[in-house]
């Protein structure tokens, strides 16, 4: 009978979890490997029987070849421009917001509340007609303008602020009142440095959120110089030909901002997370 000793019982202990845990984002991000492992095939092995994982030559031209097929840069620029200039102003909006339904008492403030989490609700197809139509209306058609302006608000991002700033001690508030610091003062100097974590988190999140979005940027483009990279991708397949090696390895190119941005950033995305959530 094989007896185990109490330090391997231990380091059993302490080694399973990571196995287990590492298997299971093995299986999360099973579909990116598969995909970084065909799009350095040619196309014949893909659309050829017998599919395999793994190839003996590996064919690093279909990068270049989407490059050269494609304004991939310019695509890039724009989807980078769009995600940064409309995750600032959402942020200063819900800043602002969430701090007047934190700090300030008014009239109403608990119905307005309520309509803010209730439009976190609302799918973003219900009003993209209406959007739309405002759009060409404002002359913003094939802007840059036109393709953030409706994420320069977002419920979500009003409640997750909302919900930090409440765990802020109420003494900060009155010791600075008392010091002489005003509303903007003590948003500047003190609320916002606090939340630093909660504001990372969320720009991540918008970041995931408006870089991967294709109907939008679709309907209020026309030209190539306005595209984004989700937009983009779609142009490699003309006609009737599909070279799915292409489209992969765009689909890597493309994914790789989202990833490494995930990589550096995932402990601000937790922490930022579980302060937003703990009051009500």
């Amino acid at each position: 009978m094989i007896t185990i000793s109490a330090k391997s019982k231990k380091r059993i202990g302490r080694v399973a979890p990571f196995i287990i845990k590492s298997l299971i984002g093995l299986l999360f991000i099973s579909p990116l490997i598969i995909a970084v492992f065909f799009s350095l095939q040619v196309e014949d092995e893909l659309t050829m029987p017998p599919l395999h994982l793994f190839t003996k030559n590996p064919y690093f031209s279909n990068f270049l070849e989407v490059f050269q097929k494609v304004p991939f840069f310019t695509y890039l620029k724009n989807s980078l421009i769009v995600c940064v200039g409309a995750i600032t102003i959402q942020i200063i909006v819900a800043s602002l917001a969430a701090y007047g339904f934190v700090f300030f008492n008014f009239k109403f403030k608990k119905v307005f509340f309520a309509l803010v989490v209730s439009a976190m609700s609302i799918p973003g197809e219900v009003v993209v007609i209406t959007n739309y139509v405002t759009i060409q209306n404002l002359g913003l058609y094939n802007t840059y303008l036109g393709l953030m302006i409706t994420s320069f608000v977002g419920s979500t991002s009003i409640f997750m602020m909302r919900q930090y700033y409440m765990t802020l001690p109420k003494d900060y508030k009155e010791a600075a009142e008392l010091d002489g610091c005003g509303n903007l003062r003590f948003l500047l100097k003190i609320a916002t440095p606090l939340s630093v974590p909660t504001i990372t988190s969320l720009a991540m999140y918008l970041f995931v959120h408006i870089y991967n979005a294709f109907f939008w940027p679709v309907l209020v483009t026309g030209s190539m110089d306005k595209r984004t990279v989700q937009v983009g991708i779609s142009f490699l397949v003309s006609g009737d030909v599909v070279r799915y090696s292409q489209i992969l390895a765009s689909a890597i190119v493309a994914i790789l901002p989202t990833v490494i941005l995930f990589i550096f950033g995932q402990d601000y995305i937790i922490n930022g997370m579980t302060k937003g959530g703990i009051k009500g």
